[in-house]
This record gives C-alpha cells, structure tokens and sequence, in this order.
C-alpha cells in the first residue's frame, strides 16, 4: 500500500455520526454520576490530553508525513514551564501562562525544526530523537532544572482575570469536573482548528509534501518552509497538552521528554488512523484503555500491546478509522467520498488551484 492510501482524510456521515455521538457521550459522563471516585473522569482527562498531544504528531506524521521520535520534547517544555511558571505562594493565572509555555514550546520547535527539516526519512527520525534526548539530559542531570526526581505543581492555573471579575475566578480547575470540562473545550477547539487548516491550501500544501515533496519543491513550493512551519505549529499544541498534563498531575519530570511518550504518541496515530485527527483522538483513546486493560492482565503487556499494534499495521492500516469505513463500506453498502490526497496527482494538483506558494 502506498504512503498517499495509507492515510484517510474523509469518512462516511454514519461514520461522522457515530463519532458525534461518542464525543456527547464523552460529554456526558462526569453529570451521570457513574463516577463516585472521580478516578475515572480523571483517567478520561488524561486522555483527551493525550488525544491532543496525539493530534498535533499527526500534523507532521499523518499529513506531512515527518516520522518524529522526539516530539514529547516539546510537550515536556511547556509542562516544565508550567512549574516555573507557578510561585510557592499561589497559583499563576491561566490566562497568559498557557500561551507563554505554548509559545516556548513553538520558539524550541522553531529551532530545532530549523535543522531536523532539512533531513529526510530515518535521519530525520534519528535527528528528531537526537535533539529530544539532549533536552531531556539537560533536565535530568540538571539540579537547577529538577533533575530526575522533578518537580511538583502546588497549584492549578487560575482563571480569575483581575479586576474585571473582582479576583473571582471564573471557574475552578481544582474541581475534577471543571477542568475536565476545560480540557474536552481544549481538545475540540485544536481539532477544529486542525480540520480546518487540512482543508486549506496550507494543509493542502502539507499533504502533497507528504506524496511528492520532488514534486512539489518542482512546482515552486518551498518545501522546507512549509515543513518547518508545520513543525513549528506541531510543537506549539504539543506544548499545549504538555501544559494541561502538568496542570492535571501536578507533577512534571524528564520521562514526559523521554524516548518512550513520543513512541506512544506514534503508536496512537496509527492505531486510530493517520491523516484525519479524529483518528488521532481515537488511537489516544483506544491506546490509554489498552494500556489499561493489558497491565491489570500481566505484568508482559508490553507483548501484548506491540502484538495488538502489529495485528492493526497487518489487517488495517488505516487504522481504526479506517476499519471502521470499511465495515461501514461492506455491511451498509454505501459509496465512499473520495479520500482527498489519495492519489501523488490530486494532492499536488489541489495545491496549485488552492494557492499557498512561498
């Protein structure tokens, strides 16, 4: 199977609207008091978190088709920002803390873009990971910084905005539900925003790289520049969930710029589907529930995990989204919409009729 068919950007509408109804279910849950403990809304928060980390890797490696192994160190910045950000005394206002670890995130994927996106294939693998370990050393080694026992998050971000609430805040994440509530906003804002960018010349651009960069760079694209934005762009939202991981846990060490999260975070964008973000948020969650379900069974799941994973890449690989348009094909009859970008012409050719040159 080729790279351009490997990858699903449009599903049938029954399929949208199974979705739907699994994100009003999602919705749901904390109001229906079937969580006296609150351990699993907390779980379900972590993985909407996880959902948008897993998101902005699809940017790169679903629509680009950038396969970066040290895409956690962006998220480990922006949650280690959090923590320095945060004073002994009281809490930091969410309101311009956010962005600014967001942003120092984006800053050091600008950087470190500026050289990993000249690379192709595995040394653009290996670079990636290269730059991610020599950060993680920093923290780990680093007393300064924490060193390998980390540090603590005292308070959750506050969402007073001074004297035009009266120092009241306007919601308390301290409350399980409500940052809950928060993160679900989070996660469907950045996946609005994502489809929407697919669909435009930009990410039209973007997915014609992903078939025929030759071509492309032939055509008068500044490939590096696109790639380097859409890096850029990828590490900022990986800032964003590292920040809600670290508001959330109240914890952040180097393992969150480890080896092992940017491996999940692939993982999770092939087991839900590559090339649409819903797949993104599916494998995060399907991943998570796996991980779950392995480890109370023995303490070998990583056997069972890697088997369920090579299973998936074997029988479907496009993922479970794409296992899912396929029974939808077969069992419902119904045509498929063409996948946009599912062929080396139409991707590049849409790129052309959509504008975006550098």
């Amino acid at each position: 199977m080729s790279a351009a068919s490997s990858h699903i950007e449009r599903l049938p509408r029954s399929l949208q609207f199974t979705l739907a109804l699994g994100t009003v279910a999602l919705a749901l849950y904390p109001v229906m008091g079937l969580d006296s403990t609150g351990y699993y809304t907390q779980m379900l928060t972590q993985m909407m978190i996880l959902a948008i980390f897993a998101m902005s890797l699809d940017l790169l490696q679903g629509v680009t088709g950038m396969v970066s192994l040290g895409h956690a160190a962006f998220f480990g910045l922006a949650g280690y920002a959090l923590a320095f950000l945060t004073p002994d005394s009281g809490p930091v206002s969410l309101w311009w803390s956010l962005p600014l670890a967001a942003a120092g995130a984006g800053l050091a994927a600008l950087i470190i873009g500026f050289f990993v996106v000249r690379t192709h294939g595995i040394y653009f693998i290996m670079v990636t990971m290269a730059f991610a370990q020599m950060i993680f050393y920093l923290f780990f080694d680093n007393r300064s910084l924490g060193g390998s026992d980390g540090i603590y998050v005292y308070f959750k971000p506050s969402t007073a905005l001074g004297p035009l609430t009266g120092g009241e805040e306007l919601f308390n994440l301290d409350n399980r539900i409500t940052f809950f509530y928060f993160t679900l906003a989070v996660l469907l804002i950045v996946y609005a925003f994502l489809r929407r960018l697919l669909f435009s010349p930009f990410g039209r651009t973007l997915a014609g790289i992903r078939v025929n960069e030759h071509r492309m760079r032939a055509m008068g694209y500044g490939t590096m520049w696109y790639k380097l934005t859409a890096f850029t762009l990828a590490g900022t939202l990986a800032g964003v969930a590292g920040y809600l991981w670290a508001a959330q846990t109240g914890f952040v060490n180097p393992e969150l710029m480890g080896f092992h999260l940017s491996a999940h975070a692939i993982m999770m964008v092939i087991l839900g589907g590559m090339g649409n973000f819903a797949g993104a948020i599916i494998g995060a969650f399907a991943f998570e529930y796996l991980l779950h379900v392995f480890k109370d069974m023995t303490k070998h799941w990583q056997l069972l995990m890697g088997g369920f994973i090579v299973l998936i890449v074997i029988f479907a690989p496009k993922g479970l989204l794409g296992l899912g348009q396929a029974l939808h094909d077969r069992f419902l009859g119904a045509s498929t919409p063409p996948v946009e970008g599912n062929g080396s012409s139409e991707a590049a050719n849409e790129t052309t009729q959509g504008g975006g040159r550098v």
